[in-house]
């Protein structure tokens, strides 16, 4: 059986962050850029603005997880928001996207968090019935809004 295992990455794990990075952007409907995708996730690492988790099968990395740390000013405690989670095709069915946010998960709990959030998108059902077995819970109290700039 194929290992996956999944650290905390460090600054040593940034180029394979970034080709994932990359492939999750496309993914997303971005073109690829791997040079910005690199740029932006060191900009994280050097302003701790983030915390990533990388899972490796067979010492190739086939995903990882970006949170980034708010505060609930209801609640008066920490929270994360999940903001980034992808599993390349040879990572997915081993158990990798479980890994990665069990150990999102644990990290958010040991620093008091109060809730991990994150968006899925809607057709995405595979992803949501991920998190539901996993005990995730759907948002049925509010709906996400966005402003964006006015178009120049």
């Amino acid at each position: 059986m194929n290992a996956v295992s999944v650290h905390q990455a460090v600054l040593a794990d940034l180029d394979d962050l970034a080709s994932l990075f990359d492939r999750y952007r496309q993914f997303q409907g971005k073109a690829s850029d791997l040079a910005a995708a690199r740029a932006f996730l060191s900009e994280r690492f050097n302003h701790q603005e983030s915390v990533l988790f990388i899972a490796r099968l067979e010492q190739k990395a086939v995903g990882f997880a970006q949170l980034f740390p708010s505060f609930s000013s209801v609640a008066l405690q920490r929270v994360f928001i999940l903001n980034d989670l992808f599993v390349e095709e040879s990572g997915r069915g081993v158990g990798a996207a479980s890994q990665l946010l069990a150990a999102l998960e644990q990290y958010a709990w040991s620093f008091g968090a109060v809730r991990v959030s994150l968006n899925v998108a809607i057709e995405n059902t595979s992803a949501q019935n991920l998190y539901a077995s996993r005990g995730w819970k759907k948002d049925d109290q509010f709906f996400m809004f966005h402003r964006f700039p006015p178009e120049p």
